[in-house]
């Protein structure tokens, strides 16, 4: 198990600048929200809010806007030739149709990570997978959004009776599929010519992880700890909820 972080290191800051900073505690994300108030709603959408609120660091006050977002897990999907499936779909903010693993929101109160993830690889790709892994937890933009994503290992790969059940339109209605072998696609990703976080994340660890003989992986119930203090701190915009942070000091 992951050692837990001290809490009262990681939210001490220094007023100071300068090389002299070095930190001497344990390397490991975690620790507790800085104090904030004056929260506003800018905006409440389908699936995400936007708040703005004064920050208190120690010695100053910034406002900040955040990105309240459901989080997501994303497929990282290997067949028997040690291939990874990629699809290309279209994101209208980049303007471009970028080549990503299976992935999708975690708009479901009551599914687990890995229960969303097998949907998702289900209605985007027309698969299953008999053997499943937890890859890496990451925050997409942490400066700017609270969207943590779970990235799976899925292999021992097989074709859902009747192909990819389709349920979604527009960006979703036509999902190309790509075949690629693991090292290339490594390759494409340390070239530039894949950008899509979910794939770069996901194919760099899939690559670390095999040429260390999988020995790394986590099992696919692992406690995701990145995900519950997100929840805990009232920063994960659950199905139906309002762009609200829930009480807390100072606020």
């Amino acid at each position: 198990m992951t050692p837990e972080p001290d809490a009262t290191a990681s939210t001490t800051l220094s007023s100071s600048s300068g090389a002299g900073e070095e930190w001497q505690g344990l390397v490991a994300d975690g620790g507790e929200p800085l104090p904030a108030s004056n929260r506003e709603v800018g905006f409440d959408g389908r699936i995400w809010s936007v708040v703005s609120e004064d920050v208190h660091f120690p010695g100053t006050t910034a406002r900040r806007d955040v990105v309240l977002h459901p989080g997501a897990v994303a497929i990282i999907a290997i067949d028997a030739h040690d291939r990874v499936l990629l699809i290309r779909q279209y994101r209208h903010p980049v303007g471009q149709f970028l080549f990503e693993p299976p992935a999708g929101l975690m708009d479901a109160l009551d599914e687990s990570g890995r229960q969303t993830a097998e949907r998702e690889l289900g209605e985007e790709a027309g698969l299953r997978a008999r053997t499943w892994h937890v890859l890496l937890d990451v925050f997409l933009s942490p400066g700017g959004t609270s969207e943590a994503i779970r990235i799976f290992l899925a292999r021992d790969l097989d074709s859902l009776e009747g192909g990819r059940i389709h349920t979604g339109e527009a960006e979703e209605a036509h999902l190309p599929r790509a075949w690629v072998p693991l090292e290339e696609a490594k390759e494409l990703v340390l070239t530039g010519a894949l950008a899509s976080p979910s794939a770069a994340a996901g194919i760099l660890a899939a690559w670390a992880a095999r040429d260390a003989g999988w020995d790394s992986l986590r099992p696919a119930t692992a406690p995701w700890e990145a995900r519950d203090r997100l929840i805990a701190h009232d920063r994960v915009r659950l199905p139906g909820s309002a762009g609200s942070w829930g009480d807390h000091s100072e606020r």
